[in-house]
């Protein structure tokens, strides 16, 4: 009876969804690592699949130093700033080409064109225009543009045709209008848009600083641990773009949560 409310209760609900996946797979990583350096490669393990014990001293080692804070505030700040300037060029392009539709018919070839080129092509291309320090948050950007683009699209094209005859039954000006009409309806796409492109931006950027390599870089510590063979290194810089993404992705869903009480009050 006890255990049963325990597990009704939601809290603890929330807590086991997360632990326990997190426990399972740790444990499968750990019997793969085991496998690997008895079977697979005896007393190698580490070389190919390091333990995530390993990896977690590494990672702890990696964090005493200076310089590990300074790299990480650095790619932090270049792919976060990217994503932010995508996230307001799609946003605008989208209202441009929603309101104007000539805009709409010259500009919707390029964000598709956008979409479809790989992320190696944008790299080596924008490489030969801009210093390596800022191909990665140009190519984060080039990514996440044509994501908010469609989603505020649809979200603009979704708003109740009913709400807009009611403002301009009441002489509502186009900021009040924008405001207390449009920013509600678009706000719930535009959410998923930014939840989607910062995934992208992430890889994106990264990606961008492994193959241009700027001097303080989480791309460029993967590729100097790849090259060097330092696997638990390689590991833990990964560990680290993945804490970073989801502690970004976290707070921006909450300042959304904020944001859409904010526009039904």
């Amino acid at each position: 009876m006890i255990i049963s409310t325990i597990f009704r209760n939601r809290t603890t609900q929330k807590i086991l969804r997360v632990v326990v996946p997190l426990a399972f797979w740790l444990g499968a990583w750990q019997l793969a690592a085991i496998w690997v350096d008895t079977v697979y490669t005896p007393g190698h393990g580490a070389l190919l699949l390091p333990s995530p014990l390993l990896v977690w001293e590494r990672l702890a080692a990696l964090a005493a130093r200076p310089s590990f804070w300074r790299t990480a505030a650095v790619s932090l700040g270049r792919i976060f700033g990217g994503f932010a300037l995508g996230a307001a060029a799609g946003t605008l392009l989208a209202v441009i080409t929603s309101a104007l539709s000539w805009a709409d018919w010259l500009f919707r070839p390029m964000v598709k064109v956008i979409r479809a080129v790989p992320v190696a092509s944008f790299i080596v291309l924008v490489l030969l225009w801009a210093s390596t320090g800022r191909v990665p948050a140009i190519v984060s950007g080039l990514m996440v543009l044509p994501v908010l683009w469609g989603n505020v699209c649809k979200g603009i094209s979704q708003t109740d045709g009913q709400l807009l005859e009611a403002a301009r039954a009441y002489r509502f000006g186009r900021w009040k209008t924008l405001r207390l009409v449009y920013v509600p309806s678009v706000l719930p796409y535009f959410a998923s848009g930014c939840a989607t492109g910062l995934g992208l931006a992430w890889k994106a950027g990264v990606a961008a600083e492994v193959l241009c390599q700027p001097r303080l870089a989480i791309g460029t510590q993967v590729y100097r641990a790849k090259i060097t063979l330092e696997t638990p290194d390689l590991f833990a810089w990964t560990a680290v773009v993945i804490a970073l993404s989801f502690l970004l992705e976290y707070a921006l869903g909450l300042l959304f949560r904020r944001l859409g009480r904010g526009a039904k009050l």
